[in-house]
């Protein structure tokens, strides 16, 4: 009689697709609220994007127990940092900070796939992408998640002058107006959500600029 493996993980994918792009003096930032584990929707009504400080939010998919640990985490380092420093942690500080507490987990990782938008000092638009164990990079623009092979190239077309396909390299920042960016993530979601079996429901879209956070809402597809 053969031995029965186990198969039992730690981790678990919840999948659910997140987009960031920035702008001369904006940050548009994505996400879909549906989350999974295998076949089956666990909820249709789940917020990947968290406020990490004033001009600075995550976006997260992955194992959504993990996303949430990491978010406890950050929010107590930026509590520390508030009463040392008596001022909010700017959005490249907080980059920062995000890659060395992956890092440190490297060897057991946070199973999550980050994406953080805001405003740097001079109040343009940041945003900064990253694997798993912390590795990171500022960029014009980025996704995450289950449908982030679909919205990449997409995104690669339309978005060229701040492409990294482009060489040589230009500003890190989208020529789009906050408007035109709002409309190309909804087409984004649109068109994952019709490949994307962990991606739909809801979209909820967060922008960041001089007069603060504010977010919109798009219904995508719910099967």
């Amino acid at each position: 009689m053969m031995k029965q493996q186990s198969n039992w993980s730690p981790y678990d994918n919840n999948g659910g697709t997140c987009v960031a792009i920035a702008g001369a003096d904006y940050c548009v930032i994505a996400a879909d609220t549906r989350m999974s584990t295998g076949y089956s929707i666990l909820t249709r009504d789940y917020s990947k994007i968290f406020p990490l400080a004033e001009k600075c939010v995550i976006a997260s998919s992955g194992f959504q127990a993990d996303v949430r640990a990491l978010q406890k985490v950050l929010a107590a380092r930026h509590s520390i940092y508030q009463h040392q420093h008596n001022k909010q942690m700017s959005c490249p500080a907080m980059a920062q900070l995000l890659s060395n507490t992956l890092y440190y987990k490297r060897f057991f990782p946070y199973y999550a796939f980050n994406v953080v938008g805001g405003l740097d000092n001079e109040g343009k638009g940041c945003v900064f992408t990253y694997d798993a164990v912390g590795s990171y990079e500022r960029v014009g623009y980025s996704s995450q998640g289950s449908g982030s092979t679909l919205i990449m190239p997409f995104l690669d077309n339309q978005l060229k002058s701040p492409s990294p396909l482009l060489l040589p390299a230009k500003d890190a920042v989208t020529p789009l107006s906050v408007s035109e960016a709002i409309d190309l993530v909804k087409t984004c979601f649109a068109s994952a959500t019709e490949r994307d079996i962990y991606t739909g429901d809801k979209l909820e879209i967060v922008v960041l600029d001089v007069g603060g956070i504010r977010r919109e809402y798009l219904d995508l597809r719910r099967d």
